[in-house]
Order: C-alpha cells, then structure tokens, then sequence
C-alpha cells in the first residue's frame, strides 16, 4: 500500500522535476560552457568535433594568462572596493528610505515609493551624460570616487522599494513595547526591527553588490587609466581588440570574477530567498 502510493507520489512529481532539470540546464549551460573554454587551448576551442562539451586537453594555461596580465589584482581590488564602500552606501540610505515609507505613515507615502521605483526602472543611457556633467563639475571625472557616487544612484531605488516592502510585512508591536518600555524610536528601530529586518537588509546588500560587481557602462564613461579599472572594463580591454577575442584568457578571467558572487549566494541563499520573497509583496 505504502510503495504503491509512494509510487503514484513519484509518477505525479516527475513532470516538475523534469521540467526544473531543464530549466536549470538552460541556465547554468553558459556558464558551463565558459568553464570549459577557459580549460581549453586556443586550437581545441575552435574544434567541434568529437564531444566538443568536454575539454580534450584540459589546462591551465588560460589562467595564468590571466594572472600574468599586467594590472589584473588592481582592477580585481577597484571592483571589490568600488562594490564594498557602493553596498554600504546604498544599504544604509535604502534602510531609512524604506523604513520612512513603510512605517512612518505620512502623506503620499505610497506615491514616494511608486516614484522612487519608477526612477529605478529609467535607463542608465539618459543618466549618464548628466551624471557625468556633474561628476566633471565637482573634479571628481576619472577616478573611483565617481563610481562610488554614480553607482547608488541605480541601486538605492530599488533597494529602498524593496525595503520599504519588507518593513511593512514586520509586525510593529515589538518596536511599539520597547518604545513603551522606555526605548526611543531610534533606539527601539536599532534593537528591535533592524535585526527582524535583516533577512531584507542583506537581500538589498546582495543585490548591490552584485549590481556593482558586474556594471560595465558607468565604469567604462565614468573612469580612466589602467590603474581605476574594474574588473569588467579591464578585462574586455585586456582580451578584446576590434574584432578579435582572445576566448580563452576572457572565460578564465570571467569564471574567476564570477567566483565571489557565487560565494556571496552559497552563503546567503536562505536569508536571500526569505528577503526577495517578503520584500517583493506589501500588505
């Protein structure tokens, strides 16, 4: 009885799990795919034949390409830099933001988050000619200090969206007994609602550092010379001239800079998942 309605169990899910094991091999494939290139010899990645999806001759020649290129640590520690001191930024103005419109309860509350998404959603092409017109007026055109205050710009609107979302699915009663227990308001946010936040926090602080960790325009415009490049920036100009790829050494350098993101999310999938999830939902 058991293993016959275990049986029908398993009969009834394998559409499901047949269908995520697709969808997750569509989504990992590339990433796949520039792993293997970085492991192959610039013969063996133009040769498709035989199971071209597995390295012949795998090495590790492409990496040290990339290790040996002049200047890579330093865009490696611009973009870690750049990412780290934009997160922090954009978080801890995002918190305030979202906790003033979730909680707060003034007028047009509800309108201040709808604009402030909205502004989110316009394109990086109409800000940066202004942006840049600022930047060259405060002297600050050409290095990483630029990035540094162009970069929230883009994130701190949807962080503060996604936050005021999440405060407004916290229960208030916590933050109104210690205020009546003789908390301040500062005092009661700190203690009592930024730690139920936090799930929400560190969902915001992923998103922006990821958002800053693979940015490529603003780096691009925003900055100049070798020695203020990101990792994005740097490597296309490393291994891409005209026409011409150099496949290998860009996958290695593409697999590396992917690996702190990757940590990021292994670490932090839970909270991230939690986060996303309450934060995208009011009410």
């Amino acid at each position: 009885m058991d293993s016959s309605r275990l049986l029908r169990k398993a009969r009834k899910s394998l559409p499901f799990y047949l269908l995520l094991g697709a969808v997750m091999a569509v989504l990992l494939f590339p990433f796949y795919w520039g792993l293997v290139t970085s492991l192959k010899s610039d013969i063996d990645i133009y040769d498709f034949t035989g199971n071209f999806l597995i390295p012949k001759r795998p090495n590790l020649a492409n990496y040290d390409t990339v290790f040996s290129t002049p200047r890579y640590f330093t865009w490696f520690w611009n973009t870690l830099y750049v990412s780290t001191v934009t997160t922090t930024i954009s978080v801890a103005i995002s918190v305030m933001a979202g906790f003033a419109i979730a909680r707060l309860q003034f007028r047009g509350a509800a309108l201040a988050g709808t604009l402030i998404f909205i502004t989110y959603l316009a394109p990086k092409g109409f800000l940066f000619v202004p942006l840049a017109q600022i930047l060259n007026n405060w002297g600050l055109l050409g290095g990483l200090p630029a990035l540094m205050l162009t970069y929230p710009t883009n994130l701190i609107p949807f962080c503060a969206w996604l936050l005021s979302g999440y405060f407004a699915n916290l229960p208030h009663e916590p933050e109104e007994c210690a205020m009546v227990d003789g908390a301040s308001r500062i005092g009661a946010i700190v203690r009592i609602t930024l730690p139920m936040a936090l799930p929400g926090i560190i969902t915001a602080a992923i998103f922006s550092f990821t958002a800053s960790w693979n940015e490529l325009l603003y780096s691009i415009v925003f900055v100049s010379g070798e020695q203020n490049k990101m990792l994005t920036n740097g490597v296309i100009g490393a291994f891409v001239g005209g026409d011409w790829f150099s496949w290998g050494p860009l996958m290695a350098a593409s697999t590396l800079s992917s690996l702190p993101i990757a940590l990021l999310y292994l670490l932090f999938t839970d909270r991230f998942v939690s986060g996303i999830t309450a934060g995208s939902t009011k009410g």
